[in-house]
């Protein structure tokens, strides 16, 4: 069922307010009665850094007056401590615990799925080096550590549940960080990159029920009908047509079933992607594997999907759909500059990381009864409009209901000019899809 807004606001309340005062005695960074209370010191960073991403110290102060709480910005930067990072972890760690979701974004292809959509994916957020130790990233084999933050997220994309984000070691393999779908309702799609692959998780996937398309590995073994072993490169290179659908087996081990998809491309396509293998290739000091050479004429997927579930060319269309947690890591980037800060002090940096953070989650929050289930929704512009009404939400939060009229407000924006023009040259991903439920629906 969909979240409303007195849940919401519920949320809102309870995770910056009891949960934040509760982190703070656990943690320590709060050891004595003071007006810097730790629900107001989160409030005052997760607002004051979600209306403005490169807020000053002097801005945070101000956003802590609004709370009802006088610190000059001097005092507030002496609070930037180990402590601060940590009680600000645990409130993350509790926001993300929350499973709000939307009604179904109205894309008839999607809900066919009615387990989910779910998407999977991770982006590092680099950190100080003094901060290796607690968060070692990667990249550096000379000279000091490199600290850094690994980011495991997925995202339903039917009904816009948010699991994560996940916090790891920069230096962490994403296979390690693989987020628990919440319900484990039947028929969820799973959708994510090369970096996910792992035959054990698809088998167990297609057991429980779950449906999931991936790219496939150039060393995976693929066994046709009659039970002869290829590599994938061999497979295609015996195609006579342009694409390719077709039952396989994937893995000399686990022989899964599954269905090989793939589409010649254009000729422009494959030389740019042989380009980009070349400017690679050259600078790592390396060759080119013939088979990935070969495999650029290609778009490859496999996927246990039935064809009588989703057609050829719609599983094309739909594989387009994983790059939609990009783009909600490029909003939480390039909007909500959650790897950016004014400061080099490594705590403030990494109180400054968990704040916006933190900021994110309560914004999708906001999204989800805004906009989600529109089609055409702008993530960016109705990200922009939350932003724009964060401190008239700070400035209410004692009170559970003006906060729900605040709610209402930015809800009644969001339905109102947050749309993603439409294309014809380029037509976005909701366009295909729904021009393709349309065509299925006419025939």
């Amino acid at each position: 069922m969909a979240t409303t807004i007195p849940e919401v606001a519920e949320a809102l309340s309870t995770v910056l307010t009891a949960t934040a005062d509760e982190a703070a005695y656990d943690t320590r960074f709060v050891q004595r009665r003071s007006k810097l209370t730790g629900s107001i010191f989160v409030q005052t960073l997760t607002f004051g850094w979600l209306a403005k991403p490169h807020a000053t110290l002097e801005e945070l102060s101000q956003t802590a007056a609004t709370l009802g709480v006088r610190v000059t910005p001097q005092g507030l930067d002496q609070r930037f401590t180990p402590g601060a990072a940590a009680c600000l972890q645990k409130v993350l760690e509790a926001a993300v615990r929350r499973v709000l979701t939307a009604d179904p974004v109205a894309i008839p292809v999607l809900q066919r799925f009615a387990g989910g959509v779910w998407l999977f994916d991770s982006t590092i957020i680099p950190l100080p080096d003094a901060l290796a130790r607690l968060w070692p990233g990667c990249g550096r084999n000379q000279g000091p550590a490199q600290g850094g933050i690994k980011l495991q997220v997925c995202l339903d994309w039917l009904h816009g549940t948010l699991c994560g984000p996940l916090l790891q070691a920069g230096s962490a393999h994403d296979r390690l960080g693989i987020l628990p779908t919440p319900g484990g309702s039947e028929g969820a799609l799973h959708l994510a990159d090369l970096g996910y692959f792992d035959l054990d998780r698809f088998q167990e996937l297609s057991q429980q029920k779950h449906y999931w398309l991936t790219r496939v590995q150039i060393n995976t073994r693929l066994y046709d009908a009659a039970g002869t072993k290829y590599t994938l490169p061999d497979l295609l290179a015996k195609a006579t047509t342009n694409r390719v659908d077709m039952p396989i087996a994937l893995g000399a081990d686990h022989r899964l079933p599954a269905r090989l998809v793939a589409v010649r491309v254009p000729a422009a396509v494959a030389a740019q992607r042989r380009q980009r293998m070349l400017k690679k290739a050259r600078k790592l000091g390396k060759k080119i594997d013939p088979g990935r050479w070969a495999l650029a004429e290609w778009t490859v997927y496999a996927t246990n999907i039935p064809d009588s579930l989703l057609q050829a060319q719609e599983l094309l269309i739909l594989a387009r759909c994983r790059w939609q947690i990009e783009l909600l890591f490029k909003l939480w980037k390039s909007e909500g500059r959650i790897d950016e800060s004014r400061s080099d002090k490594p705590w403030r940096v990494l109180c400054e990381v968990y704040a916006k953070l933190l900021g994110m989650v309560i914004q999708h929050w906001i999204l989800l009864i805004g906009c989600w289930s529109h089609a055409d929704r702008s993530l960016v512009k109705a990200s922009r409009s939350v932003r724009s009404h964060a401190l008239f939400l700070a400035a209410v939060f004692k009170v559970r209901q003006l906060v729900c009229n605040v709610l209402d407000i930015i809800v009644r924006c969001l339905a109102s000019g947050c749309r993603v023009n439409k294309r014809r040259k380029e037509p976005a991903t909701h366009q295909l899809l729904l021009n393709f439920s349309q065509a299925r629906e006419a025939a």
